[in-house]
Order: structure tokens, then sequence, then C-alpha cells
């Protein structure tokens, strides 16, 4: 039998012994040896090359067993290395030094072959089943950091940090939140039109896009309704000037829907008001608004033929002085009755 993968650094000062440990490691089939001559080379070895276990003499000049052992058992790097001290030092003192250093075993010089396969294998089956073990490790935390990572790109932080300590989220209602609701004209007609597939590629870097907009100008993304697209700002992050912050990001949005390889024309609702804000779900958790203002600014969004930015009276009142508008009156909205709404009309 072979143990051609497995690599053993044989460190003793004379030759004839490493010869006679050597021989009988291959006689073994471990065949994947490297001599050393003294602790410090043994050292500068470790350094440079991976090793699966160390036979280790004691007596030797330069640095002595003792010394590679302690020293190799302070870094955490070489650590987990298993040693197997082989030394023709037989009281008590040293075995126990040598184990209390953390050496895996002791065998005493000369060596019986029997005894000495049977704590190699030992060494490299303990080795083997810690190699297991972090490698499990390993896993088990790229999957924690995988599903951290699907947790915040589905909830807000805050609500992935208090699911995370308290494993719910308490749903709360929030004044003053700026709702930002885009919709795409025409949509319906377009999916009879064109291929299911690019549709859906169109609409998925609509999609990217308004993720990266919504985040440039200190909006939160909400989700994806159909061809809808829904946003807040000042719901879980300040905004200093979330009516303005959420026209600028219409404007972006507007005009990166009409770069799409099919040009599309959007058309955005803003209003303000109080909303109801949690999360829904529990293989599947989805973070959402409520209420009134959210249905106001989607209606908003349905508003018109063309892409363009409606606002209600409230959004209209934060922005009156330092924005140019058209106002359209009081518009029947369905479902809601006579609005006040301004527009701001983009050209092209």
């Amino acid at each position: 039998m072979t143990h051609g993968g497995v690599r053993i650094l044989i460190v003793d000062d004379n030759e004839d012994n490493r010869y006679t440990l050597a021989r009988r490691l291959r006689r073994e089939g471990w065949t994947n040896l490297v001599m050393a001559e003294n602790g410090r080379e043994a050292l500068d070895r470790i350094v440079k090359e991976r090793f699966d276990l160390i036979l280790l003499d004691i007596m030797m000049p330069e640095v002595n067993g003792y010394e590679v052992l302690a020293r190799l058992k302070a870094d955490p790097g070489t650590r987990d290395i298993p040693v197997l001290m082989i030394s023709a030092l037989s009281d008590i003192e040293s075995v126990v030094r040598c184990i209390e250093l953390g050496a895996e075993d002791y065998l005493l010089k000369p060596f019986n072959p029997v005894l000495l396969r049977a704590r190699i294998n030992a060494c490299l089956e303990k080795k083997r089943l810690h190699d297991q073990e972090l490698s499990y490790l390993a896993e088990i935390e790229r999957q924690r950091c995988r599903a951290e990572a699907l947790l915040h790109a589905i909830l807000p932080a805050q609500a992935v940090a208090e699911l995370e300590s308290s494993q719910a989220v308490t749903p709360r209602r929030y004044e003053d939140v700026v709702v930002v609701f885009a919709d795409v004209v025409g949509f319906t007609a377009a999916c009879d039109r064109l291929a299911p597939e690019k549709i859906v590629e169109n609409l998925d870097l609509l999609a990217s896009a308004f993720e990266d907009i919504t985040t440039q100008h200190g909006l939160e993304k909400i989700k994806t309704v159909g061809d809808g697209l829904l946003a807040t700002a000042s719901l879980l992050l300040p905004n200093p000037d979330p009516v303005m912050s959420s026209i600028e990001c219409a404007v972006s949005t507007i005009t990166s829907a009409r770069g799409l390889p099919i040009p599309w024309d959007v058309r955005v609702g803003i209003h303000v008001g109080p909303v109801v804000a949690g999360v829904v779900g529990r293989q599947k958790f989805s973070f959402d608004i409520w209420g009134d203002t959210v249905n106001v600014a989607a209606r908003l969004a349905g508003y018109g033929t063309s892409a363009g930015i409606n606002l209600s009276a409230a959004a209209w009142k934060q922005v009156s002085t330092r924005i140019r508008a058209v106002p359209l009156g009081p518009i029947q909205i369905r479902g809601k009755g006579d609005l006040e709404i301004h527009q701001i009309v983009l050209s092209g």
C-alpha cells in the first residue's frame, strides 16, 4: 500500500537514524519523505513546505527537539501539524515534557516497526479528521455568509439585524415617508409583442439599474411588482431632502429606461405620508410597506400616457419653490377621487 499524498518530515542529526527510519517508512508505503539534519533546518523547511507529519528527534545541535516542538505549537500556522517524537531518551520527564508541549506521541529508539506504523497511522488519521472538521467549518461559514448576503439582498440592513438578534421583525408605523412608484408605459402590450426572454432581460436590466439608482440618491428599494418598481425615502435611512432626492431618482430611472436595449418610457408617482412596514413570510422573507400612501403613489404612476413624474400635493409642497412643474389641477384618480397633481414633464 502506498501513501504518496502524505508528506513526512524526518528530523534527526544522525544520518544512520534518518536512513533507517526512511527505509522503514518506504517499506510501509510512505515514499514522500523529506530529511532535515537539525532543528534549524527543520524549521526553515516547515515555513516553506507543507507537511502532514513530523518525526522529531530531541537531542540535536543548534536547535533541539524541545525548541522545535515549542515553536511549532506556538505558531497558529503550524500548530495543527502532528509531531511524533522519536528519541533515545527514556526518562519519564522527557516524555511528559513533549506531551505537554503538544506532541501527539512519543516513541523510543530503537523503535518497534509495528508500533511505529500504528502510531504514524494514528497521527495521520487524527490530522485527517482535523482537516475534515476545518473543511466542514469553512463550508458552514461560506453557507452562513451566503445566507446573510441573501438576507441583505431581500431585507434592509436594520431588518436583518433585528431578525438575527430576535428571530423576528416587529412591524412599525412610519410617518412622513416618501413613496416612489415607477411604472413602465405599455408593458402589457410589449409582453404580447415581444419574445418572453427579451421582456425579462429588459426588465431585469431596469430593475438592476433601479437598485443602483435608489442607492445613489439615498433611497431604499422595497420591491419589484411586475413592471412596477417601489422605493422609499426616509423610511429606515435618514434623508435630509427626501422629495427632491426622489425626483432626482425618478429622472435617473426614466433616463436609464430610455437607454435599455428595448427603450421604455417610465411614469413615476411620488407621494408623502404614513406607511406600515414589516417582514412577512417564514421560508421566503419579504420586507414590504402598506397603507394609503403606497396606493396613492401607485395611482399617480399610472396617470398619463408618456414618461413623466407626477407629484401629489403633499410632495409638491416640499419642493414647490425649487423646481418647475405643470399643475394638472384636480385629477380623477381611481379609488381616490379628485387629487391635485403637479407633473414634471421630461423632454424627448
